[in-house]
């Protein structure tokens, strides 16, 4: 009987009380009476921002004016008119690189923690990680309470790649000297349409 063998009887021999696998289906989870509310609140923790986007207003001004700075603006989306270019008519993914603003379409809002569900959409999966600041539309009335729910809302569907993005990418180390942007956006914005 090889080690690992051994230790998996022992543990079965010595341990005393068994429990059954709960059913997740009957469990009480998280409610939020404002979702919208919640969504915003946590993505505030978390560093980002998340706005709704007001009656009428353009989400082409919002973009502009949150990102006054912003020269290379990459955006499939064809309501998107203050994208300098389109990332999918690159020949190379590296050339990526120097984008100051991606705008790209979330899937599903989670309001436990400010995530949202991006699957991919372009021809590069890099422009979401990237580019120094990230702008999600999201529309408002696809967000859930929770990451269960949203995994839920996953069930089934078929994507070569997506990813959960919850505000800008952060990363510390031993000493704790946190760095913002290591592994994506330094900055996020999601526009709730």
């Amino acid at each position: 009987m090889s080690s690992r063998e051994e230790i998996l009887a022992s543990i079965r021999k010595n341990t005393q009380v068994r429990y059954d696998k709960p059913d997740i289906a009957d469990m009480k989870r998280l409610s939020y009476p404002d979702k919208i509310e919640q969504f915003c609140a946590i993505s505030r923790a978390v560093g980002g921002m998340a706005v709704v986007l007001g009656e009428g207003e353009d989400v082409n001004a919002v973009i502009r004016r949150t990102y006054p700075e912003a020269m290379r603006i990459a955006s499939v989306l064809p309501d998107i008119s203050c994208a300098t270019f389109n990332p999918d008519n690159l020949d190379d993914p590296k050339e990526l690189d120097g984008t100051d603003v991606a705008v790209v379409k979330g899937e599903t809002g989670v309001a436990e923690n400010g995530a949202v569900w991006i699957p991919q959409t372009v021809k590069y999966k890099a422009v979401y990680f990237i580019s120094e600041k990230l702008v999600i539309l999201l529309d408002r009335n696809k967000i859930v309470d929770t990451m269960y729910d949203a995994y839920r809302e996953l069930d089934g569907q078929e994507y070569k790649f997506g990813t959960f993005i919850s505000g800008p990418s952060k990363t510390a180390d031993i000493e704790q000297a946190l760095v913002m942007g290591a592994h994506g956006a330094k900055d996020v914005l999601v526009i709730l349409m």
